[in-house]
């Protein structure tokens, strides 16, 4: 495969088999882009059972993040983080090929 990978905090990881652990049907956390949201483009996290072929996955300690080879074209580079502040907890995209998001944070451009 070409292009940049997408890397994941050790946050990210955790709260991913937290969230699996009282979802015993699925899997895996899903991560794609789509096209809309205020900024052209948003991220959507899907929790799911089972794999594609063309899904990149990223495991440790129990968790599993897929990654389908079409959002990685606009995630490559991007790292997955999950934040835990007074503002509230959520999963986080730092996406070197955005040049402009949303005030939610889960809409961009590039």
């Amino acid at each position: 495969m070409t292009g940049k990978q997408v890397s994941v905090t050790d946050a990210a990881f955790a709260r991913v088999a937290k969230v699996l652990e009282g979802e015993p049907e699925k899997d895996a956390l899903r991560v794609s882009v789509e096209g809309g949201g205020c900024s052209g483009f948003s991220y959507k996290f899907d929790l799911v059972s089972g794999r594609n072929d063309d899904d990149v996955v990223l495991e440790k300690d129990g968790a599993t993040i897929l990654v389908d080879e079409l959002s990685l074209v606009y995630m490559g580079g991007s790292v997955i983080d999950f934040v835990d502040d007074l503002i509230g907890q959520s999963f986080q995209i730092k996406n070197p090929n955005a040049v402009a998001s949303c005030g939610c944070g889960t809409s961009f451009t590039i």
